[in-house]
């Protein structure tokens, strides 16, 4: 009696053995057939067998490969390409739950009910298939398996905290593509791995995985399908998939089969979301972590008796609905749109006339549609397909030889490589016809060459843009601990294991320009690690450098040499600034704080060596009352404040109090009370970057360039921004507040009420044309009124011994520059311009009185000659500048005019003063009258004191 045949359904979730069970009872039989959902599943499950029985007695059989020898015991396939009525001894189905898929379900079905072994049928899945079964197969017997570890729900996560060994789905190719360059910049590289890869690639992308040059891999949904991979994590990156029809959301039991993949043998798994995809439902999760899912109540079914007398006939048996109520008819899947497509063109109707021809039309409309263009397209190509082999028995060799001419190019990017591999399949899959073809072995030879060729070009594509291998090569060492070697060649250049990282800036590592995004992140990492022996080595030598490597920029930065390493930041104190190292944290705590404290000391140095004399009004204990409290208010201003600002505290000030600040330095100036030692160059480009810290500048404004006695106005400067550079803005000019106390002692012997005109002392201490100076003198509250006259030939002039002082002078780009001082006047005697004011006075009227008639007779113009005219100004007090004072009244003020020609006196064409007007004396009229600032004043009070 012939042992009956036994049915068994093992179901269970993944990661339960299930398929190495089916393989261990197939090798216990002398014959086998297993069929599997996916082409690279097979060729893994081959390969397994393979490894344990050898090739000879292994089959391979998928729609576009064919391996058969002649002795062949066991058939490994793809579920539609299972050999049907071979007698095999066993038989099983992997992914049965399939039954219910819209596309491929009907196969799974079929091979459900008429795929049986002689001796021993399995059927491989999920346990919602249980009661479909139960129906279906009333002779099935249930082995339930367990998972072998526990699967967690983590939640979401972003791509760049994604652990080690994770696989991120997506369900389109731009998204796994978009998903794999994310990772190549964050973690330095992922495999990648969909079905419609060849085997060939899939294994060499599956191989960078496993091997560990990577630890991501980016897949689509195919990985649910059996694949065993040393996967901890899985992660979606959406929870929605287009089914070919439309777009839809992924069934809790779908979500569960590829989250199934984390974990493996006794290593428990997780799976979350990530990217745009939305947390899990909390059921949801459950259910996947329980594996509760809803059972399937229906199986999709397609009529496997078909009617092949005539295409309509055809069309009706393959539209014909199931019987059973379990059962509902399949929608038209590819091969039955193009036979419809096909039946419906009258060539078509015409060579399928009998049931050879219409079987011949049906096998060639279920070649599948590799390339995806478009039906029309697909329709076209099985048409002439079809016509050769009606016509010819054959498809002509010299139309195929150009077909795969045509793809044999291994030249492109990804997406024209994959075209053509998806290309190649189709021709592949007529090869692999019985008789189809003339030489069927050199044909599958030809197509499977190429296909290996296109295979590993993609393999090699997809590796070079979705593989760092720099960085993947950093991190492998990183992972297994091992020390790296580091070098800094003379131009900053950092490689590290022979692998050019990037630059070494000061003390922050600045990343290969290549990498981009976490890419450069990880790189870093990997990279600082490397560079610490250097950064120790480099803050020992930056911490005994000297003061003159190290420098601040008028931004506040902090450079040694041509290396930012750090930047000045705002203290408790103006005078008091912090210094901010730039050390990157990976440098470690130790470095950052000898780099922090080497800076702080230098600028420590800096404001104690350059504002010195302002520091020791702050240490000098001798001040006091309102003299130290000025002073203090002077120290608070750094060293400048506009006179109009502190007007009243000035008046407070006795003879003794502003004796003991002069002796600091201080000047009290008409405008301004400064102190001239730091109007010099470098107090006052780090009095600028102090004042901008205090004042919480975005954008520090910088100092004018040195030696101009007049700079344009900075319109849009800062308010207090001139007084902090050492100018005071007037007019459209700024100028430089010693000058403009010296231009002030000038202006003190002239007429301010009656009116006067710009000496040559004047014009020649700014360095301004006279257009210039009367735009000056509006700014300092002056009138200018503008006027011409016939100009007068000057005297001879005697030779006059030049005065010690700065003389300023335009150079060619109109900038104003004063020649040096070798006395120093300016700072060490800043009061005596009366006395140079009235000596150049006295000159000039004795020059003029010298020669009146050769000067008369020299300036009479020739009776023959049109006299000229010369433009002059007449300045006369107008108003109260803003933030100055009034100039005051001289001893020249209220005296008769002298004759023609004679300083302050009026000149033809000048405005006449009225002699009748109103005179001044010269003497004050009352003691406090008397000018403070004036130091004759000063000592004639003193004289009389002692009087």
């Amino acid at each position: 009696m012939a042992e009956q045949s036994r049915t068994l359904a093992v179901l269970g979730p993944t990661n339960t053995g299930k398929t190495h069970y089916a393989i261990e009872r197939m090798l216990g039989y002398s014959s086998g057939v297993i069929g599997l959902p996916l082409r690279l599943l097979a060729r893994e499950v081959y390969d397994k067998i393979v490894a344990i029985r050898g090739p000879s007695v292994v089959a391979l059989v998928t729609g576009e490969e064919r391996i058969v020898p002649p002795r062949a015991q066991y058939w490994v396939c793809t579920v539609e390409a299972m050999p049907e009525g071979m007698g095999a001894d066993f038989v099983a189905v992997d992914e049965i739950q399939l039954c219910a898929d819209p596309e491929r379900g009907h196969v799974f079905t079929d091979r459900l009910l008429r795929m049986r072994g002689l001796k021993e049928t399995q059927f491989l899945g999920s346990h919602t298939m249980r009661g479909a079964i139960a129906a279906m197969v009333p002779e099935a017997e249930f082995l339930g398996r367990e998972r072998m570890s526990q699967l967690s729900y983590t939640g979401p996560k972003k791509i760049a905290k994604m652990p080690a060994r994770s696989a991120i789905v997506g369900f389109s190719v731009d998204n796994v593509y978009a998903i794999a360059e994310l990772l190549r910049r964050q973690k330095g590289g992922a495999a990648v791995v969909m079905g419609a890869l060849s085997p060939r690639t899939r294994n060499a992308q599956v191989d960078l995985y496993q091997n560990g040059e990577v630890d991501y891999l980016v897949a689509t949904d195919a990985i649910g399908m059996g694949l065993n991979l040393d996967i901890n994590h899985v992660a979606f990156s959406s929870l929605t998939k287009f089914d070919g029809r439309r777009m839809r959301n992924l069934a809790p039991n779908e979500l569960g089969q590829i989250a199934g993949r984390a974990g493996r043998g006794m290593s428990h798994g997780t799976f979350g979301v990530t990217g745009e995809a939305p947390d899990l439902h909390v059921d949801t999760a459950q259910a996947i972590m329980d594996h509760r899912f809803t059972p399937i109540r229906k199986l999709e079914w397609r009529n496997a008796r078909l009617q092949f007398g005539s295409p309509e006939a055809l069309i009706a048996s393959l539209e014909a609905k199931p019987e059973d109520e379990m059962l509902a008819r399949a929608r038209d899947a590819d091969d039955v749109i193009a036979l419809k497509t096909l039946s419906a063109q009258a060539d078509i109707r015409a060579r399928a006339t009998d049931g050879r021809a219409v079987k011949l039309l049906w096998d060639v409309c279920r070649i599948p549609d590799f390339r995806g263009i478009s039906p029309a397209e697909h329709a076209g190509l099985l048409e002439t397909i079809y016509a050769d082999l009606h016509e010819y028995g054959r498809v002509p060799d010299d139309w195929l030889a150009r077909q795969i001419k045509r793809i044999d190019r291994t030249d492109g990017d990804i997406d024209t490589l994959s075209k053509r591999l998806a290309f190649i399949r189709t021709w592949t899959y007529v090869a692999q016809r019985k008789g189809w073809v003339d030489d069927e072995s050199h044909w599958r030879g030809a197509t499977r060459a190429v296909e290996d060729r296109l295979s590993d070009a993609l393999h090699g594509a997809l590796t070079q843009r979705f593989v760092d291998r720099r960085t993947s090569v950093l991190l492998r060492r990183l992972k297994q601990k091992e020390a790296m070697v580091a070098e800094v060649n003379d131009q900053g250049e950092v490689t590290v294991e022979g692998e050019f990282v990037g630059r070494l800036e000061g003390f922050r590592f600045i990343k290969d320009k290549s990498a981009s995004g976490a890419e450069a992140k990880t790189l870093a990492q990997a990279s600082l690690q490397a560079l610490a022996p250097h950064f120790h080595l480099k803050a020992d030598r930056f911490y005994n450098a000297p003061d003159t490597e190290i420098d601040f920029t008028e931004q506040g930065g902090l450079m040694w040499g041509d290396q930012a390493l750090g930047k000045l930041v705002a203290g408790s104190d103006p005078l008091k600034p912090e210094a901010q190292a730039f050390v990157d944290d990976e440098a470690g705590p130790d470095v950052a704080q000898k780099v922090q404290r080497r800076l702080q000391h230098f600028i420590d140095r800096k404001v104690a060596t350059l504002f010195e004399p302002l520091l020791n009004i702050q240490r000098d204990e001798e001040l006091t009352g309102l003299a130290r409290g000025f002073g203090f208010q002077l120290v608070e201003a750094l060293g400048i404040l506009p006179r109009g600002d502190v007007a009243e505290d000035v008046k407070a000030l006795d003879q003794d109090a502003r004796g003991a600040l002069r002796k600091h330095g201080v000047r009290f100036g008409q405008f301004t009370i400064f102190m001239p030692l730091l109007l010099k160059p470098a107090p006052t480009r780090l009095r600028l970057v102090l004042w901008s810290l205090a004042k919480g500048l975005s954008e520090f404004p910088e100092s004018p360039p040195p030696g101009l006695v007049t700079v344009p106005a900075a319109k849009d400067a800062p308010q207090g921004y001139h007084g902090m550079a050492g100018y005071r803005a007037a007019g459209e000019r700024a100028i430089r507040i010693d000058m403009l106390e010296r231009l002030a002692d000038m202006l003190r012997a002239e007429d301010s009420r009656g009116g006067f005109e710009a000496k040559a002392d004047m014009l020649s201490i700014t360095g301004m044309t006279l257009e210039q100076f009367a735009d000056l003198m509006q700014g300092l509250g002056y009138k200018a009124e503008r006027g011409e006259r016939e100009k007068i030939k000057a005297a001879p002039e005697a030779a006059v011994e030049p005065a010690a002082e700065p003389v300023a002078v335009s150079n060619s780009a109109g900038a104003v520059v004063v020649e040096p001082d070798t006395s120093d006047g300016a700072e060490a005697a800043p009061e005596t311009g009366h006395e140079m004011v009235e000596a150049a006075e006295a000159a000039a009227e004795e020059l003029a009185e010298a020669t009146p008639d050769e000067t008369a007779e020299d300036a009479a113009p020739e009776a023959s000659e049109a006299p000229e005219v010369e433009v002059f100004y007449t300045f006369r007090w107008a108003a109260r500048p803003r933030g100055g004072n009034r100039p005051a009244q001289s001893q020249g003020q209220g005296r008769k005019p002298k004759g023609k020609g004679k300083p302050g006196g009026p000149r033809k064409g000048a405005p006449r003063r009225d002699d009748k007007a109103k005179t001044y004396s010269a003497k004050p009229q009352k003691k406090d009258r008397i000018d403070p600032d004036n130091p004759f004043a000063a000592a004639l009070m003193g004289l009389k004191d002692k009087s």
